[in-house]
């Protein structure tokens, strides 16, 4: 039997399909969709894949894998499901996350309440009733009372801004939107666009069976060694005991990963000290290299250079061609100013003798023909193009749908100049609709993001089942103040000096982007502590009724 509680506000929402639509059947989904069930609401997600997994879905190309340690991206909400679940490795593959994702859906009987295959393409709030109404790309359409994004912030994908790209013949894949078919690069002539993250790991994996791989590298990228390893059951068994202290560092680290950074100087520390500590971390796990690396390296320029050439070292001795290490080291942004890819043997590809480097700065493409690419100096012919080309980070998922609030406000309107937000949650003329891991959200460690921001959307929307509360909206001065925060705690991060996803701008889009700050920049703990008073408050922030 249901609560009183449930029965009244099913009542409120007697006309309404739901109590709460959900779009997204990725970790952020899977969980909201798991507390919404435990409240008795009715709820329907709404995936455009067909299947679970989200990013994990989408993203099938060669070599995608964690860089977060896979013991510490699980949930941890439930210990039937860390008891039963057993990583193969240290930084798990794609296929392997996959079936996590699979395996927690399963436990948790959860696709019962989902809709795959459904793309959301408008999102209007009803004024006269204070519902959403939903439609999706085949024109069908869902109400509810309360609607909870969880379309992620890497989604919404971009091709190259290239001519011709759709006069090529051959295979061609966005790694993004990979088949769910194997692809065969035997004796095969490949093409890589990108260096970002994905564009590493592809191309370290494609050089194993590439006839022949040219790389076509705009921006060079800062890489460290994930050192991953197998995980023996021994080792398994050992890691589960150590679950409450792992999740106890993240819950505590300025970005909800396992590691804390060295509180020492950068500069006060001698030149023959600081060498034995940077060899000794690059020598670490994972992200273990950036995270517990001299804090000040981050917001202080000199540091930042200091450990740059260490990285730019490090390349050069493992690149045999002079020009092809120097072309590889990034000289317009200092380390960690972008987001950090971590490698298995990338920089070694380059000296196979199938792999070529394609500078596209010195030597620019003019356009993709239809047999391959044709640069100002040569014209390639290719079997494969594969483009590792990105994403319109953060706000192009939200961007991709009508979203329409309160007397038909666009939501792209909304953030012309640049996402305005409460907690990250909330947006302004935006009534009875939560965001999980939108922007201003910390984006640290993504599971432990996940889990703490649909913890706090699953309290909200019990407070207003409890209440009987039918209209919840952020205040404006609620948005200035949490903006105005959001953009003081990036002051000093050299990061925000630089063009990237992290700050909302990809070179490939049509259209020119504005440097933003997309996300919560300031410690996870501290972050928590707002919300967490926020919440404490009986959300009396927030505008009710």
């Amino acid at each position: 039997m249901g609560s009183i509680e449930e029965s009244s506000f099913s009542e409120l929402n007697k006309d309404l399909d739901y109590d709460v639509l959900i779009i997204g059947a990725g970790l952020s989904g899977m969980y909201s969709l798991h507390r919404m069930h435990q409240l008795g609401l009715r709820t329907k997600i709404l995936e455009a894949g067909g299947d679970v997994g989200g990013t994990w879905y989408w993203n099938r190309y060669p070599g995608a894998r964690f860089d977060s340690e896979s013991y510490s991206y699980n949930f941890s909400f439930s210990q039937e499901i860390l008891d039963e679940w057993n990583w193969s490795e240290h930084f798990a593959s794609q296929p392997e996350t996959l079936r996590y994702c699979e395996f927690v859906c399963k436990k948790l009987d959860l696709r019962r309440d989902m809709q795959f295959d459904t793309r959301i393409t408008a999102a209007y709030f009803q004024d006269e009733t204070n519902a959403w109404l939903l439609k999706d790309e085949q024109g069908r359409q869902y109400t509810s009372r309360f609607l909870v994004t969880c379309i992620g912030i890497l989604n919404n994908y971009t091709m190259p801004n290239i001519p011709g790209v759709h006069d090529y013949k051959g295979e061609a894949y966005h790694t993004a939107r990979w088949p769910s078919v194997p692809v065969s690069f035997e004796n095969k002539r490949v093409a890589i666009i990108g260096t970002g993250a994905t564009g590493i790991q592809a191309t370290q994996e494609i050089v194993k069976t590439a006839g022949h791989l040219t790389v076509f590298q705009r921006t060079p990228n800062w890489s460290l060694p994930l050192r991953n390893a197998p995980i023996s059951p021994e080792e398994m068994d050992e890691i589960r005991s150590q679950y409450p202290e792992i999740f106890r560092k993240c819950a505590e680290s300025y970005s909800c990963f396992m590691h804390v950074s060295d509180t020492r100087n950068t500069l006060e520390v001698s030149p023959e000290e600081r060498q034995t500590f940077w060899d000794d971390l690059y020598e670490k796990r994972g992200f273990e290299k950036w995270l517990g690396n001299f804090g000040n390296i981050n917001t202080n320029k000199e540091a930042n250079d200091l450990f740059s050439d260490f990285v730019a070292n490090k390349i050069r001795q493992r690149v045999k061609d002079p020009w092809t290490a120097e072309t590889l080291i990034p000289k317009c942004h200092g380390f960690g100013t972008k987001r950090v890819p971590l490698e298995s043997g990338y920089f070694e590809a380059y000296n196979q003798p199938n792999v070529r480097l394609i500078d596209v700065k010195s030597n620019p493409i003019e356009c993709i023909s239809k047999k391959g690419i044709r640069t100002r100096d040569e014209d390639f012919e290719f079997d494969i193009i594969i483009y590792a080309t990105g994403f319109d980070a953060v706000t192009g998922s939200f961007t991709a749908i009508d979203f329409q609030g309160v007397g038909g406000i666009k939501l792209k309107d909304r953030w012309v100049e640049g996402p305005r937000t409460f907690l990250g949650l909330f947006v302004e003329g935006f009534p009875n609709m939560t965001m999980v891991m939108g922007p201003h959200q910390m984006f640290g460690n993504i599971p432990r993001s996940v889990e703490y921001a649909v913890s706090w959307v699953s309290r909200f929307i019990e407070y207003c089942r409890d209440h009987h509360i039918t209209f919840a909206e952020t205040t404006h001065q609620g948005v200035l103040d949490w903006t105005e925060h959001v953009h003081n705690c990036a002051v000093g991060l050299l990061a925000n000096d630089v063009d990237s996803w992290m700050t909302g701008v990809n070179k490939n889009l049509a259209h020119k982007q504005k440097r933003i700050i997309a996300r919560y920049q300031g410690p996870a703990p501290g972050y928590r502590k707002l919300a967490e008073d926020v919440a404490t408050r009986n959300y009396e922030d927030l505008i009710m009724k």
